[in-house]
């Protein structure tokens, strides 16, 4: 939703600036001066302002500044019927993109408030790691012709162009995120924004804040206003990641989202409205993380109103040697090689091997491999390096097995929990918590 505030003491002027934005598909606002611009950035969001220099009471430039103050990236265009370099200079150090002269050429302020608007999409898409949702997605990038994934992709079929929560569940590394993905380029909001949260990489203070968003001062370093994911998602989709992590005091919030699909930042106590679909993942059990009380009930009917479950690798090894071939064609365009295939004993290696990673490890396993090979062929001596895991595999129980990884790899990192949960494909937290329950001093 693109929208524009002109602000001008003169009436033709603001006039003349919604007659001709509006025209091109701008939803235009107007202020008469600097203390009503202002108020209506309270109320709502611009992509853009159109600022005029020279106004009673609050000049241009002091309204500059206060707008700055609210949100440092918001792009505006100063306007002035008197061509001052001093005051042009003073604009644009105070952050201001551009510089107009009155009478307008109009075709030029079409394409300079165009280009600022598409500047600023562009910088909040990358301050929220969006960049590759321009690319088009299609059922081909999940990869399988086992009857497991078939099920999977039926279930993305049947409720994508549906408005229903989808909880998808699995293990680590089994590619829920892009299930997700699929669901949102699939639905009626495929052109709408789609939203990543991780929400095990943020304590708790930080997820509140990437969730909702703040008000200046709201707490020590919120120097200025921030827009949260969700009022990103407007419109769109918002996938939240590891919800299961998600501390119970936010998972309150997140309810009344779900309920009344409103929210206030933190520091405010305005209601912000927003439509944006939800879509959850985890790797927990959360019903006994609800029996535990460490999940909200009602969140969890909420969030679980269609499931998706995506089964482990292990439990769909026919779909390995597709996946094999997609990663050695990914790889080879990245690292520049030109490994054609791996032998048969590799991949027989490679079918009789667990994935307690998942999907991930596998692909880890190949882009090594794909580094070290000097030939055409990958052979299993490249992967003697996993050789150790496959030992210990088919002793024990499952838990076993996870355990004594995870002692593996704490000695192989000299204790770094992180890298070790990056390794296993499992957050920090999710870590610490099976360290604590296998009662490992490492």
């Amino acid at each position: 939703m693109r929208k524009i505030l002109v602000v001008d003491d003169e009436q033709n002027i603001r006039r003349m600036l919604v007659r001709v934005l509006s025209s091109e598909g701008f939803i235009v606002k107007e202020a008469i001066n600097g203390l009503e611009t202002l108020k209506k950035l309270e109320e709502e969001n611009y992509s853009l302002i159109l600022l005029d220099l020279r106004m009673p009471g609050l000049n241009g430039i002091e309204t500059l500044r206060k707008i700055k103050e609210y949100d440092l990236n918001l792009p505006i265009i100063m306007m002035s019927a008197y061509g001052s370099i001093t005051e042009a200079v003073e604009a644009m150090k105070l952050g201001a993109i551009d510089y107009l002269i009155k009478p307008f050429d109009i075709e030029e302020l079409k394409i300079i408030v165009e280009r600022a608007i598409r500047q600023y999409e562009l910088k909040v898409e990358n301050i929220y790691y969006r960049e590759e949702e321009e690319k088009r997605f299609n059922f081909e990038e999940i990869i399988g012709k086992s009857n497991s994934i078939k099920r999977v992709l039926e279930m993305i079929e049947n409720v994508s162009s549906t408005p229903a929560t989808v909880l998808i569940t699995g293990e680590s590394g089994t590619g829920k995120e892009l299930i997700a993905r699929a669901i949102h380029k699939n639905s009626l909001r495929k052109d709408g924004p789609f939203v990543v949260v991780n929400c095990a990489a943020f304590s708790l203070n930080l997820l509140e804040s990437e969730l909702f968003g703040h008000e200046k001062g709201a707490f020590t370093g919120a120097i200025s206003r921030r827009i949260g994911r969700f009022e990103m998602a407007h419109g769109g989709t918002i996938f939240l990641d590891e919800i299961g992590e998600m501390d119970l005091s936010i998972q309150t919030k997140l309810l009344r989202v779900l309920q009344e699909k409103e929210f206030e930042r933190v520091g405010s106590s305005k209601s912000i409205k927003v439509d944006a679909r939800i879509l959850t993942a985890t790797n927990k059990d959360l019903k006994r993380e609800v029996e535990e009380r460490r999940f909200r009930e009602d969140l969890f009917y909420r969030i679980n109103v269609f499931n998706i479950d995506v089964p482990p690798l292990r439990e769909r090894k026919e779909d390995i040697p597709l996946l094999v071939e997609h990663f050695i064609n990914k790889y080879n365009k990245i690292l520049n090689k030109r490994v054609k295939k791996v032998s048969a004993k590799a991949m027989d290696f490679l079918l009789d091997y667990n994935y307690p990673g998942n999907i991930r490890e596998l692909e880890n396993i190949i882009e090594r491999s794909i580094i070290m090979v000097k030939d055409e062929i990958i052979d299993e001596n490249y992967f003697n390096f996993i050789e150790p895991e496959r030992k210990f595999e088919k002793k024990g129980t499952l838990k076993d097995v996870e355990k004594e990884l995870i002692i593996k790899y704490l000695i192989q990192n000299k204790g770094n929990r992180t890298k070790t949960a990056e390794i296993l494909g499992i957050s920090r937290r999710s870590l610490l918590d099976k360290i604590k329950k296998y009662q490992i001093n490492l």
